[in-house]
């Protein structure tokens, strides 16, 4: 989408080839939030230097100046309403005197690590009898600066409400007394599910950010902090009962109500 943008071309346009190390030059990776904030500046910048060839090759073949060409809809425009689409200049560039391949390379680094902000919703129902707690919906509100793709970005938030529910739920590391875990298949270790899963909604609230492309920052860690926190909150104030220690399973959340009972008494 990034390099689409600067080219003035779809999105479908643009082929993107996997390798190995072989054939690659190095990417730093796609973690720590990193991959659009930081690769996609590199695409962005990349494809900048091959837009100045495009538009310098497109300029001469109008017979204008540079300045005046502009790249949409897969054609290079002058200002006075002639163009010629990019493949014609990509044929140009190939099969002339001055014959050259039109290639943009180029690496980002950032000495900014700009912080996405979120906001975390939980409604919760609790059973008083048995300690159970049943999440109905989770909302979040996110702060990833432009969001370049609107609906993997909502789906990035959504996978990670899911996983972060349970973090605080079920999911737990059970070990004996010489450190080996009790529970190391995902059978007794419990995950959610697609038909355990909650309700959720997504606001993707935008701001610019300027050193990221197109004002992007990172979205994908932050989705995964706040959802332990607003069950623990909704726990408090749907029953006045607070637990400090994760998962929030059935018989925690009956100590503590037995607890807070007796304490009231």
């Amino acid at each position: 989408q990034i390099a689409a943008d600067v080219l003035g071309v779809q999105a479908d346009d643009i082929l993107v080839y996997s390798g190995d190390t072989d054939f690659t030059p190095f990417d730093k990776g796609a973690y720590a939030s990193s991959t659009t904030y930081i690769s996609g500046m590199a695409v962005k910048k990349a494809a900048e230097a091959a837009k100045v060839r495009i538009v310098e090759r497109a300029a001469r073949l109008l017979k204008v100046a540079p300045a005046e060409i502009e790249l949409r809809d897969r054609r290079a425009w002058a200002a006075d309403g002639q163009s010629i689409s990019i493949s014609e200049i990509a044929l140009n560039a190939l099969h002339t005197e001055d014959q050259e391949q039109i290639i943009g390379t180029a690496s980002h680094w950032s000495t900014e690590s700009p912080a996405p902000f979120a906001a975390q919703m939980a409604e919760i129902e609790v059973d008083l009898e048995t300690g159970e707690i049943t999440v109905k919906k989770l909302v979040m509100a996110v702060d990833c600066g432009v969001p370049i793709n609107p609906m993997t970005a909502s789906s990035q938030v959504e996978g990670g409400m899911v996983q972060s529910l349970g973090y605080a739920m079920c999911e737990e590391t059970l070990l004996d007394d010489l450190g080996r875990p009790l529970n190391a298949q995902f059978g007794p270790y419990w995950i959610f599910r697609s038909d355990d899963t909650p309700e959720t909604e997504v606001f993707l609230v935008q701001t610019m950010e300027a050193s990221g492309p197109f004002g992007a920052k990172s979205i994908a860690e932050i989705v995964i902090d706040a959802v332990a926190p607003a069950v623990r909150n909704a726990l408090l104030d749907a029953t006045g009962v607070t637990i400090e220690q994760i998962p929030f399973t059935p018989e925690r959340v009956w100590r503590a109500l037995r607890a807070h009972a007796s304490a009231l008494t």
